[in-house]
């Protein structure tokens, strides 16, 4: 096995940056009680300034003034943890985290699909760089190991098991991502190389057999059995804003990166979805809740956020927004349009089930409706906009073009191509009809679909449509 593994060093500052906060801001995390505030970690402008973690925030303030304090949000961080496995899970069906900062997934069988090693990391660093995360790759046979060696070294990577210990045994005991070694540090050691060499019982006396596991599980002599990541069957996402925003154009970023989220999650679990709601919370008022449909499951981000868009636009809020909440709950398998090899056809066309999804986000819900044929021989009631409806019966020609009400036919030698056939029916609603079609050619070439009272051979016709 091939274990790739991704480190993630700023993930709760790389979640603010996503919320819309200026990466090039001095921005600072902060934690502890009011009177005691302290920086959990801070951007590079920060640190240039001299701020650090475990400093207090009076004394950041005093050597930044302009510093930005945040409250460190564990649920905005778990946010960004929550997509970044659903996208690794896209990669591979073994995917794990092995602590808060550490990702790691199984590539051994996903080369053959996604090219050779250095072709995929570069599609992986891609996906990361285009997020704004800060990252470190490795790959190695054991996951642990890929961790450290990510940890050391971005971009290192080695298959074999012997050439993985050997490197294991130069990295640093600092960077071995291993409990509390400052026993060890004190004796003098340096390397984890210096730690593997140490008789097994008196390592296990002085640092516990807790440590021992530890190490046995880095360089594999203990198997280490990994919770893998499932997909879980509904998706929900929360951004929350430090200001109430008031205008539908700053609303669109946020929006359009949970839409994305969402894809991204459908796309790593085969699926699509049909019915998004969104909800747009208020301080003091009940949240604005809005639902996006589509006709057929989809998963293609720019496609929801179109729909999305429409909707925006006559959409009315009672009061500015403190938050928004994307969800969506019912996860039906996603069945991609069917096309020839060779089709010709412009992909920028929109296919009809996008059509009607884009008019009912512009028009309103219900204000799009489908005609289906209904059990019933009256041209004027063969058809229903019931969706439960699925009868039909079998019937003679019929017009493309129906007419609201019968009208005389204005024709004075019409020809009868076919007919006559009779329609009686309607006795039990009152609307009786008794009738006998015909398809007529006019005397200017028109086929017209037309009748006469039941038996009758003579007499006016009556024009109830027109083909085409």
């Amino acid at each position: 096995m091939l274990w790739a593994a991704i480190l993630l060093p700023d993930l709760a500052l790389d979640a603010v940056r996503r919320s819309g906060a200026d990466p090039d801001s001095p921005i600072a995390l902060i934690d502890g009680p009011p009177q005691r505030r302290i920086v959990q970690s801070c951007t590079a402008p920060a640190r240039k300034a001299g701020v650090h973690a475990g400093q207090a925030l009076a004394a950041a303030r005093a050597l930044l003034p302009n510093l930005i304090a945040l409250p460190d949000d564990p649920k905005r961080t778990q946010g960004l943890r929550d997509v970044l496995v659903a996208w690794a899970y896209r990669y591979s069906g073994e995917v794990a985290w092995i602590a808060a900062d550490a990702l790691v997934l199984e590539v051994g069988g996903s080369l053959g699909l996604f090219g050779p090693w250095p072709e995929f990391e570069r599609r992986l660093r891609a996906y990361l760089i285009e997020l704004g995360v800060t990252h470190g790759i490795a790959l190695a046979p054991l996951p642990r190991a890929a961790c450290v060696f990510a940890a050391c070294r971005d971009g290192f990577g080695v298959a074999g098991a012997d050439a993985m210990r050997r490197a294991l045994r130069r990295v640093p005991l600092s960077l071995a991502r291993l409990p509390d070694v400052s026993l060890l540090t004190s004796m003098g050691l340096r390397t984890l190389g210096e730690v593997l060499d140490l008789p097994r019982a008196g390592l296990a006396r002085r640092c516990g057999e807790d440590f021992l596991a530890q190490v046995d599980r880095l360089v594999g002599r203990l198997a280490d059995p990994l919770p893998r990541y499932r997909p879980p069957d509904r998706f929900e996402a929360r951004i929350e804003f430090d200001a109430e925003l008031r205008s539908m154009e700053g609303l669109q970023f946020p929006l359009k990166r949970l839409i994305g989220d969402l894809c991204l999650f459908l796309a790593a679990r085969d699926g699509g979805v049909d019915t998004v709601e969104i909800g747009f919370g208020h301080d003091e008022r009940a949240p604005t809740t809005i639902t996006l449909r589509s006709p057929a499951p989809e998963r293609d981000a720019m496609q929801w956020f179109g729909l999305l868009r429409l909707r925006l636009e006559r959409l009315l809020l009672p009061a500015p927004v403190s938050s928004v909440r994307l969800l969506a709950n019912d996860l039906p398998p996603f069945v991609p349009v069917a096309r020839n090899l060779f089709d010709t056809a412009s992909t920028a066309a929109l296919s009809w089930p996008q059509l009607v999804a884009r008019l009912e986000a512009r028009l309103g819900d219900g204000a799009v409706k489908t005609y289906l044929p209904a059990a019933d021989h009256r041209p004027e009631s063969a058809f229903t906009t019931d969706a439960s409806a699925s009868a039909r019966i079998i019937t003679g020609p019929r017009p493309v073009w129906l007419l609201p009400r019968p009208v005389p036919l204005r024709d004075r030698a019409p020809r009868i191509l076919s007919g006559p056939e009779r329609i009686e029916s309607g006795w039990w609603d009152g609307r009786q009809a008794s009738r006998d079609y015909y398809v007529l050619e006019t005397s200017v070439g028109q086929r017209a679909w037309a009748f006469r009272p039941a038996g009758a051979i003579d007499g006016p016709w009556l024009l109830h449509g027109w083909f085409a």
